[in-house]
């Protein structure tokens, strides 16, 4: 059992940055339990002093604690390391420590301030957890999921390329590395988004959630079919309702993109997809949208019987997610499909003429090796898809894996830039460009996700729901609308339940939670 780290944080001023500095001490010690309690037995103690954000009164962190490895505490000698650093001085008038807000702009000015704050402490706790350490983690203080969003205001600034890349590292730590791949993926980026309407379109997520199995590691809204079959088509009406409102909304405009996720939408049957697509047909037209993509991610929900009916109704990109092509782990997550399933099932859509098909694979499944992971890159190089998205693992709280963990703790959990490497080989190989790029927590290996794809085949939704640029209406159980404001500096979330029972009974809820909002402005 390793021990716990107890982190103890002493303000004199309003610093409030506790989720960052244990998002930080997560990066250094993977695994590791963390507590507040002063009083709490500690193999490691964080005492960080504060001062305001406006006084330039230096910052002072102490680390105590026993030496540390990967495997854990060690129960030797305890050593003390000390940081100190100041805020930044004079960005914002202020009066007895309070900012000017009524000179105009002052909030921003304040925002920025808080921002440069929080970096320089960040800055300031890496370095001394790398001495304490000795790991110099390739993502720097970098805790946040989206990384690439600070390369695109660099370069939007004016930024030439090795400018941001060299921002970059010296503002956040990043590895040269990760800074030329998260420039590159911002320009790329770029070149997608170059005419998307920010100010006045919009794209429309719809949620299926719905799923023929329940994989281990899966923590989003889903349902399995066998316990919700005689439940889908009073989801799909209520869905309907909640797409009718939206298209009212929207006085006529169409969405730039269409994305039907889930869950596997494929789950429903030929009659429901019909019916489904039917009704976005009638409200918006599907044929002026950029990008329609409807996730086929399940192959043992894919016939050609529905696969048809994608194509009659303009979807134009699909993705069929294999996730391994290694058949002993995915009877261990719990995929409840073959390799020989998904291979057929590719096969049927490619013969169904779909040009624009995506494959999803995870780095870090329970036991998967380098070589299994160069096994499955040498069934992608085979069979050539469009576009490839590399996730790697993340342990998120609500998945069996995690809950169950004690059940699985005999199953290795690795991943590694090397590994990586693999994936990053065979999407060169195939002319497959990096497009978009996030981070979750408890990724393993702290490493990323990366999607890839040739030319003319990215997925534009992708960027938009990453890059927060766009408004994204959506609909369904345990989807999230985010309300773009003017300028891009704030985002209004109005969430649907989860819960497919409560999303049927209280539809109207859920459409007076978009009017309550929308009743002033249109999307």
């Amino acid at each position: 059992m390793k021990g716990s780290c107890m982190i103890i944080i002493k303000y004199t001023g309003r610093v409030d940055f506790e989720y960052d500095i244990q998002g930080l001490l997560r990066t250094f010690f993977p695994g590791e339990p963390m507590v507040t309690d002063r009083e709490a037995e500690a193999d490691l103690i964080l005492e960080a002093e504060f001062c305001d954000y406006f006084e330039t009164i230096p910052m002072v962190l102490r680390l105590e604690g026993k030496p540390y490895t990967d495997g854990g505490f060690q129960r030797e000698a305890e050593r003390t390391f000390r940081r100190e650093g100041s805020f930044l001085p004079g960005s914002v008038p202020a009066s007895d420590g309070e900012p000017d807000w009524d000179g105009a702009g002052s909030e921003e000015a304040y925002d920025d301030v808080r921002k440069e704050t929080k970096n320089r402490l960040k800055r300031l706790l890496f370095d001394l957890l790398k001495e304490y350490t000795g790991k110099t983690p390739v993502w720097g203080t970098l805790s946040g999921i989206r990384p690439t969003k600070i390369t695109s205001s660099y370069l939007e600034q004016g930024y030439s390329e090795a400018e941001a890349k060299q921002r970059f590292m010296i503002e956040y730590y990043v590895s040269g590395e990760k800074a030329e791949q998260c420039v590159t993926i911002s320009r790329n980026e770029a070149e997608i988004l170059r005419d998307v309407d920010y100010k006045n379109g919009y794209s429309l997520y719809i949620g299926i959630p719905f799923c023929p199995s329940t994989c281990l590691y899966c923590s989003f809204t889903s349902y399995p079919l066998s316990k919700y079959r005689g439940k889908t088509d009073a989801y799909i009406d209520a869905l309907g309702k909640e797409l009718k409102y939206i298209a009212e909304i929207c006085d006529g405009r169409n969405p730039e993109t269409i994305y039907i996720g889930g869950g596997t939408p494929t789950t429903l049957e030929p009659r429901q997809l019909d019916y489904l697509l039917g009704i976005v047909h009638e409200l918006f037209d599907a044929k002026a949208v950029r990008e329609f993509t409807v996730e086929a991610g399940r192959p043992d929900s894919i016939t050609p019987e529905k696969l048809k009916v994608l194509g009659a109704y303009d979807v134009g990109r699909i993705s069929i997610n294999p996730q391994t092509m290694n058949q002993k782990t995915l009877d261990l997550i719990g995929r409840h499909h073959t390799v020989e399933d998904f291979l057929h099932a590719y096969d049927m859509a490619r013969t169904c003429g779909f040009d624009n098909i995506n494959m999803d694979f995870i780095l870090g499944l329970p036991d998967e090796t380098q070589e299994d992971v160069r096994n499955s890159m040498e069934w992608v190089e085979r069979l050539n898809p469009d576009s490839l998205t590399i996730h790697s693992l993340a342990l998120k709280r609500a998945s069996r894996l995690n809950i169950l963990k004690e059940q699985y703790k005999q199953y290795a959990i690795e991943n590694s830039d090397d590994i990586m490497e693999i994936t990053r080989r065979t999407a060169k190989t195939l002319g497959l460009n990096p497009y978009y790029l996030y981070r979750q927590k408890n990724m393993a290996g702290n490493l990323e996700n990366t999607g890839y794809a040739k030319d003319g085949k990215a997925g534009l939704y992708n960027i938009l729901i990453m890059e927060e640029k766009q408004t994204i209406l959506a609909a369904g159980a345990g989807s999230s609308t985010k309300m773009v404001h003017p300028g891009g500096r704030k985002i209004t979330r109005i969430e649907n339940v989860k819960d497919v029972d409560l999303y049927i009974s209280d539809i109207d809820k859920m459409i007076e939670r978009k009017r309550s909002f929308f009743e002033r402005r249109k999307c």
